[in-house]
């Protein structure tokens, strides 16, 4: 069976993109150049278009045309980005990132509620127990690059400055949190999985429906094992981001 025109058309321009023949930021050629460089109508242009700018490739804007969309840096998630930095107003995101406190941006919502089921499951805990949750999206210069939603108890935060979201973001992360209340984290376990990304993540990171994100379950528990903090799920797009792994094995 003969290939679409505008999957053939689509194809033509991600190696065009690829090949640098169209770099980041360049406009791409007008609709009727591009339809009477194919020999195709406006609508097959458009639909290739769309298909380029579901995986992220391009963007439209009215009036503007369409543009090849540039590409974040790939940023590497290092094994160790949860030990702390003495004397460093930083926090893991920050590391990932390789940026500066000034650089970094928090939105966040906090609200009270009880645990269901996956959640108690996640904490090792009753249902029904009362959590915090922390709603956040994180910013590089402006960038959404992270966003996530973080569960604590909230027998261990209530009336604490842990509690108020005014203190966000807080240099050292949950584990500074953690130890502001007295409780020492000693392990740090994180779960990934990949997928295509909800409207909602497409929207709040600002990449296209045809780019995948990355989304993984982080969970700091104590030093008595008691698990204090879930993060459920965090999310960043996934064709950016390198997680690395460092196995130590004896001889």
């Amino acid at each position: 069976m003969a290939q679409p025109e505008y999957l053939r058309i689509a194809a033509d321009l991600r190696r065009r993109i690829a090949s640098g023949e169209f770099g980041p930021g360049d406009q791409l050629p007008t609709l009727p150049a591009l339809c009477e460089a194919y020999r195709v109508s406006d609508t097959t242009i458009r639909n290739a278009m769309r298909l380029l700018g579901n995986e992220g490739l391009v963007e439209t804007r009215a009036r503007a045309g369409t543009r090849v969309r540039p590409r974040p840096p790939v940023h590497r998630m290092a094994a160790d980005r949860y030990r702390p930095t003495p004397g460093a107003k930083a926090t893991p995101y920050t590391r990932d990132q390789g940026i500066g406190w000034t650089e970094y941006r928090l939105d966040k919502r906090f609200e009270r509620m009880q645990a269901d089921a996956e959640l108690a499951a996640l904490f090792e805990c009753e249902v029904g127990e009362r959590l915090l949750a922390r709603h956040f999206v994180f910013h590089d210069s402006d960038q959404p690059t992270q966003m996530s939603t973080s569960y604590v108890r909230w027998s261990d935060v209530a009336g604490t400055p842990v509690a108020d979201p005014i203190n966000e973001p807080w240099p050292g992360g949950t584990r500074g949190q953690m130890a502001s209340l007295g409780i020492t984290v000693t392990r740090v376990t994180e779960s990934f999985t990949a997928a295509m990304p909800t409207e909602r993540e497409a929207t709040t990171l600002r990449i296209g429906a045809g780019v995948p994100v990355l989304r993984y379950t982080r969970r700091h528990i104590s030093d008595t094992g008691r698990i204090v903090e879930v993060a459920h799920p965090i999310v960043r797009r996934g064709d950016t981001t390198v997680v690395d792994f460092v196995i130590d094995l004896d001889d």
